[in-house]
């Protein structure tokens, strides 16, 4: 194997970043659609709910592209928020929610094996140089 090519990421972390950019795509959608749905009872919850998920979405875009362009820096919140995700997962585990949860621990554990793939690791790393 030759030097990784800084240009390029390898693809469980291409895999990782389109999934980490997904999510954030997800929440942009859910953060309108918690704006179309004001009620006069709830304004300000719905408001700072749609916010919240807007900056988080915002923050998994860039997280995103940071993997895209094979960017050390990305991995640390990319790994804690899909570990805070798997915990999410399993609070939503039961009832009608489970294939939600099932969904969110796939793309989770899909993210982590991505980012902490031997080769992504080893682009991570030569990134940092």
């Amino acid at each position: 194997m030759g030097d990784p090519d800084l240009s390029r990421p390898p693809w469980p972390l291409l895999v990782a970043a389109v999934l980490v950019g997904l999510e954030g795509l997800f929440l942009a959608f859910t953060a309108g659609l918690e704006l179309l749905d004001l009620h006069s009872g709830r304004v300000t919850l719905g408001i700072t709910t749609a916010a919240f998920f807007l900056a988080l979405a915002a923050g998994l875009g860039c997280c995103a592209w940071g993997l895209f362009r094979v960017r050390s820096w990305a991995r640390g919140p990319v790994v804690a928020g899909q570990l805070i995700g798997v915990l999410l997962s399993f609070s939503f585990w039961g009832g009608e929610t489970t294939p939600a949860a099932a969904v969110i621990l796939v793309v989770c554990l899909a993210v982590l094996l991505g980012v902490l793939h031997p080769a992504s690791t080893r682009a991570l790393a030569a990134s940092e140089n």
